[in-house]
C-alpha cells in the first residue's frame, strides 16, 4: 500500500501557481507515494484542513504557501505524531530561510522525503479575544507594537500584487504617525518596560534579518528583544540596526533569554508575519511540539 502525502495549499500565496502544486503531486507519485491536493479557501481554513488530515493518519503532511500558510497548519498538526514538511510558496518564506529548504519544487521535496522528522518546540501565546481566552502556536517570532500594527494596516490586495512592497508601504504609513503605548513585561518573574519587542522563536526575522540572532526551533526557549525608546528616530535606529545586524548593541534595547513572558499594556500583536490581535497576553515555550522534516 502507498504512504499518503496531503499537500495544504493556499492558492493566495503570491509565488504559488497550479502548475508548481501538479509538479509536486507528480514528484510524489513518482516517488511512489499517493499525493492528494487540498486547497484552502480563507484565512484559517488551513489549521481545520491540517486537523482532518490528521485524522487519516497520512505519512506526512506539507504546507505549500509563505509563512502564514504554514503557522496555520502547524496550529492544526502540533502534538501529533504526524511530520510536517515546507514547500515556500510564499512572500518572503522567512521560515524556509531559516531552515535552509529550497524554493524550488524539487529541492523542496526532496527533503521532505528523504530526511527524518526533527522535534522542535513551538512559542505559544495566550490572549483574549470577544470575552474568550485564545490561543495560538507560532515557530518564527512573535511582534509587539510597532510591526504588528504594520500587519494590522497592511493593505491585502497589494501584498498579494506586490509582496514585501506591502510591509514597507504599511511601516512607513505607521512610522508617520508612531505614537506608542508604553508596555509592561514581566519576563521569567523580573519586571522591564519598553515600547515593542521582538519575541523569536527562531532566529530570523522579514527575511535574512536576525532580530533574535540566538534563538533555535531545536531549543526549549524564547529570545526577547524590547525596545525602549518611543521615538521615530529611536525606531528608525533600531530598524538599521537589524538590518546591519548591529541592534544589540543599543543601550536602550533589552535582550533576553526566557521561558514565560507577561505583557500589560495596549499594542497590536503579529505572530510569523500575520496580524493576531491586541495584547495583554502571555506567551511561553512548549518543547517536542512539531515534528518537522528539515
Amino acid at each position: 500500500m502507498r504512504s499518503l502525502i496531503v499537500i495544504i495549499s493556499n492558492p493566495a500565496a503570491r509565488r504559488s501557481s497550479l502548475k508548481k502544486i501538479r509538479l509536486a503531486s507528480s514528484f510524489l507519485i513518482e516517488k511512489g507515494f499517493d499525493a492528494e491536493i487540498i486547497f484552502t479557501e480563507e484565512s484559517g481554513h488551513a489549521t481545520h484542513l491540517a486537523k482532518e488530515a490528521v485524522s487519516r493518519n497520512p505519512h506526512l503532511i506539507i504546507a505549500a504557501g509563505g509563512d502564514g500558510t504554514i503557522n496555520e497548519v502547524i496550529n492544526g498538526i502540533a502534538f501529533t505524531d504526524t511530520p510536517l514538511a515546507i514547500l515556500p510558496q510564499g512572500t518572503t518564506n522567512v521560515l524556509a530561510k531559516e531552515l535552509g529548504i529550497p524554493e524550488n519544487v524539487r529541492g523542496a521535496l526532496e527533503i521532505a522525503i528523504s530526511r527524518t522528522p526533527r522535534m522542535v518546540s513551538l512559542g505559544k501565546i495566550e490572549f483574549t479575544r470577544h470575552s474568550s481566552l485564545f490561543t495560538r502556536y507560532f515557530c518564527l517570532m512573535a511582534g509587539i507594537g510597532f510591526d504588528g500594527k504594520a500587519v494590522y494596516d497592511m493593505h491585502k490586495p497589494i501584498k498579494k500584487i506586490s509582496g514585501e512592497t506591502a510591509y514597507i508601504l504599511s511601516g512607513i504609513k505607521n512610522l508617520i504617525s508612531y505614537y506608542p503605548n508604553e508596555l509592561f513585561f514581566t519576563i521569567d518573574g523580573r519586571e522591564y518596560s519598553g515600547y515593542a519587542a521582538i519575541i523569536g522563536k527562531s532566529s530570523r526575522y522579514g527575511g535574512n534579518f536576525r532580530a533574535t540572532p540566538d534563538a533555535r526551533l531545536s531549543e526549549p526557549s524564547l529570545y526577547t528583544c524590547i525596545f525602549r525608546g518611543k521615538k521615530r528616530t529611536d525606531l528608525l535606529r533600531y530598524v538599521f540596526g537589524i538590518i546591519r545586524g548591529t541592534h544589540l548593541k543599543e543601550k536602550d534595547i533589552i535582550y533576553l533569554k526566557s521561558s514565560n513572558i507577561e505583557i500589560l499594556g495596549s499594542a497590536h500583536i503579529q505572530i510569523d508575519g500575520d496580524y493576531l490581535g491586541e495584547t495583554p497576553a502571555k506567551i511561553s515555550v512548549e518543547k517536542d511540539a512539531l515534528r518537522l522534516v528539515y
